[in-house]
């Protein structure tokens, strides 16, 4: 994972000389087991296509990874990496990482690739059963809420509200609204797989990752992002 611009501890604490407090964050987490396929597919697209929909706003949506057995300083995957660039996604200044206790304890949302990832997550405690999703069990339930009843993103507090908001919403449909089988909430691993696995999965991901950021921002995507090497 490549840190973000301030640390978790930093949120909402004043600084030195009287200079006002960072602003309010939203902090997503996506968790696979060793942080060098599918969970840095994912960070990548997903602070891309915020980057895409909110400009400078996306700052407000702070997005990390780590793995349950993170290889921990490890580069990406090669093939992770070839299909980012092939989304015209930046893959580069990644470094692996293991899953602490710190990285739940700050993040308002974790999604995981799998319910196995999932339930490490919340077996970790910190009250994070809550708000821990496999990415494709929250895109299911986020497909069920009606947008309208989520704040607007006019500004970034109400960014930051409106991700609080959704992520709630979500956790209130669990156990309402099921998945048909259980292999449907999860994204399988491509770790030692040729590269059409991998891009298979990447497409799996970033489909799902889709109506989360409409979700999250209000805003529509402008185009599908496509790998070009199928344009």
């Amino acid at each position: 994972m490549t840190p973000p611009s301030g640390g978790p501890t930093d949120v909402g604490i004043p600084r030195r000389g009287g200079s006002a407090p960072p602003r309010q964050v939203f902090r997503i987490l996506h968790v696979s087991t060793g942080n060098v396929c599918r969970s840095p597919i994912t960070e990548r697209l997903t602070r891309h296509a915020l980057a895409d929909r909110l400009g400078e706003r996306a700052a407000g949506l702070v997005v990390e990874s780590a793995g349950t057995w993170g290889h921990e300083g490890a580069p990406m995957e090669a093939h992770a990496a070839q299909l980012l660039g092939e989304y015209g996604v930046d893959a580069r200044g990644f470094t692996g990482r293991e899953l602490l206790d710190e990285h739940v304890i700050h993040a308002d949302l974790v999604l995981t690739a799998t319910r196995d990832h999932r339930a490490q997550v919340i077996s970790m405690g910190h009250s994070a059963g809550l708000r821990t999703f496999t990415l494709k069990e929250f895109t299911r339930l986020v497909r069920a809420i009606d947008m309208a009843t989520l704040p607007a993103a006019a500004s970034p507090e109400e960014l930051v509200e409106r991700a609080r908001a959704l992520a709630r919403a979500a956790a209130a449909l669990r156990g309402w609204l099921l998945a048909p089988n259980a292999e449907a909430d999860e994204v399988q691993d491509p770790y030692g797989a040729p590269l059409p696995y991998f891009r298979s999965v990447a497409e799996e991901i970033r489909v799902a990752l889709e109506p989360v950021v409409t979700a999250l921002t209000g805003v529509p995507p402008r185009g599908v992002l496509a790998p070009h090497a199928l344009l």
